[in-house]
């Protein structure tokens, strides 16, 4: 644990993947949002083919104290994937400090190396806890701030309501409470 919590002080380079349609672009733009709010500089960028629904998806923010010169993820820092095929492509080019975030279901390549991994049920708690599987990305940004420890529950709150549909903001709240105690119940 000391490894993952001496990073939250640092510039955190985040690399979110998975597949088009999973909300992986919201997902860091929320990241991004939260950080403001915790009054922290930001850069977010994001990649996908051209299929968009269903095809491989990379979207990724730079959350530093300090202004940010170059704003492209080089050398992630935190790496989530949701897909096996986005883990197997991403996995491979991180530096054995990175820590990886991955979704339950998914296969953990032997090379990686097991500390650095963290496995949780960000789809199955979307689906199962939620009841609406279009939750996964709130479930995992809750999930990736309790692991990292970026912003406050407040900021990271503020920022996911600020982009729900009207409505939906009861259940994107049970979404965030549930994606921070999935990671809490894996420590």
């Amino acid at each position: 644990m000391s490894a993952k919590a001496s990073k939250q002080n640092k510039k955190m380079e985040i690399r979110l993947a998975g597949s088009g349609g999973q909300g992986i672009i919201l997902a860091t733009i929320i990241l991004a949002e939260a950080a403001i709010e915790a009054g922290k500089y930001t850069a977010q960028s994001q990649s996908y083919g051209p299929e968009a629904r269903g095809g491989m998806c990379k979207a990724e923010v730079l959350i530093d104290e300090e202004p940010i010169g170059y704003t492209k993820v080089e050398n992630p820092t935190f790496l989530m994937a949701l897909t096996q095929q986005s883990l197997e492509k991403y996995a491979k080019t991180v530096d054995k400090d990175c820590v990886i975030l991955v979704d339950s279901s998914l296969t953990v390549p032997d090379y990686l190396d097991p500390n650095q991994v963290t496995k949780a049920p960000i789809l199955e708690t979307a689906i199962k806890g939620v009841g609406k599987a279009f939750t996964a990305n709130i479930v995992a940004v809750a999930a990736i701030n309790a692991l990292l420890g970026l912003v406050e529950y407040k900021d990271l709150k503020t920022a996911v309501l600020s982009h729900v549909p009207k409505g939906t903001e009861e259940i994107n709240e049970k979404a965030l409470k549930l994606g921070a105690e999935i990671i809490k119940n894996n420590k």
